[in-house]
């Protein structure tokens, strides 16, 4: 019997988010990976996993993630994870503010071949560092 679904959504993140090993993007993704998000979509495989993790990395460079599952079916699997880090470097239009930092994701990945190929992803990010933001002024 193979790896479950839910091992390899685990093993994902911490290969690729908290030990920044970027380049095993193909052991856990598609070529033609796509996600949505809740105001577009993007497409572009490997290269956006990629540009989306090392952003958030070097932003958060002590990121630290539970993963949390909340259901596992033949294809898909529905997921939530909660991410620590310290905000030391600019992300998007944040400036770093060296503050704790604490986030939710829900998400959903669809897997084809034993790989994600699409998944749908609502984050909390924003609305914490807007908050964090104000707290710091």
């Amino acid at each position: 019997m193979g790896i479950s679904l839910a091992s390899k959504i685990k093993s994902a993140n911490k290969t690729l988010i908290v030990d920044g090993n970027l380049d095993r993007v193909g052991d856990f993704f598609t070529q033609d990976y796509a996600v949505h998000l809740t105001s577009r979509d993007m497409k572009g495989g490997y290269k956006i996993v990629q540009d989306v993790l090392g952003a958030l990395r070097q932003s958060f460079p002590d990121i630290q993630v539970d993963v949390d599952i909340l259901l596992e079916g033949n294809d898909r699997v529905a997921w939530q994870r909660t991410l620590r880090a310290t905000h030391k470097g600019k992300f998007k239009n944040f400036p770093a503010n060296g503050l704790q930092i604490v986030w939710r994701d829900m998400v959903t990945s669809q897997f084809r071949d034993g790989l994600i190929a699409e998944e749908w992803v609502i984050t909390d990010l924003a609305e914490q560092l807007l908050l964090s933001r104000k707290s710091k002024q």
